[in-house]
């Protein structure tokens, strides 16, 4: 299972991001947990300047605006 982390505030573009890649792991049939982070501190913890940023199994993989759906199938994949 993936372990996704979408950090931004909540606005409408953090939780179109995050309903995104549940949609992408849907179709792909990979096993998703989904974490929303909030708290600016730790969002900043992670380097993030600009939000949604999008974190997979520890990493950071974007930040700033909505993400691609073929960024996010290659986030997905193994």
């Amino acid at each position: 299972m993936k372990s996704i982390k979408v950090l931004g505030s909540g606005c409408k573009t953090c939780v179109n991001t995050a309903k995104l890649i549940e949609d992408k792991a849907q179709a792909l049939g990979i096993a998703v947990e989904i974490e929303k982070v909030t708290d600016m501190a730790a969002i900043v913890g992670y380097g993030v300047m600009s939000t949604p940023g999008v974190v997979v199994d520890g990493r950071v993989v974007h930040a700033g605006g909505m993400p691609k759906p073929d960024a996010v199938e290659s986030w997905l994949k193994p």
